[in-house]
């Protein structure tokens, strides 16, 4: 099976759509991006700050350990645009533009 093909299988999971649903409730619906600046907007997703195709066996894990020994959360709920901010950043270059401009 190709990555995507698994990627897919794991996000519409039971154990995943669960783990989701309780991680959501947990922060209240809240956007942690957006409360972190002090403000709120309502989350609709849940994010790994450890990627799924890097750190598959933290996949279903609301925490990790990190490399001062401290337990962070592996999952935080987030708006559609922090969301979006995030994946963002990871990019190593800019998306190129639909189309081209033409003088």
């Amino acid at each position: 099976m190709r990555y995507k093909e698994l990627n897919h299988a794991f996000y519409v999971s039971k154990e995943w759509l669960a783990l989701r649903k309780e991680v959501l409730r947990l922060d209240k619906y809240e956007c942690q991006m957006c409360k972190a600046k002090g403000y709120y907007k309502r989350a609709n997703h849940v994010h790994h700050v450890n990627t799924v195709k890097e750190h598959p066996e933290l996949a279903l894990s609301k925490t990790y350990v990190d490399k001062d020994g401290q337990v962070q959360r592996n999952l935080i709920s987030l708006c559609k645009l922090c969301h979006e901010k995030v994946h963002n950043h990871r990019q190593k270059d800019p998306p190129k533009p639909l189309t081209e401009e033409r003088w």
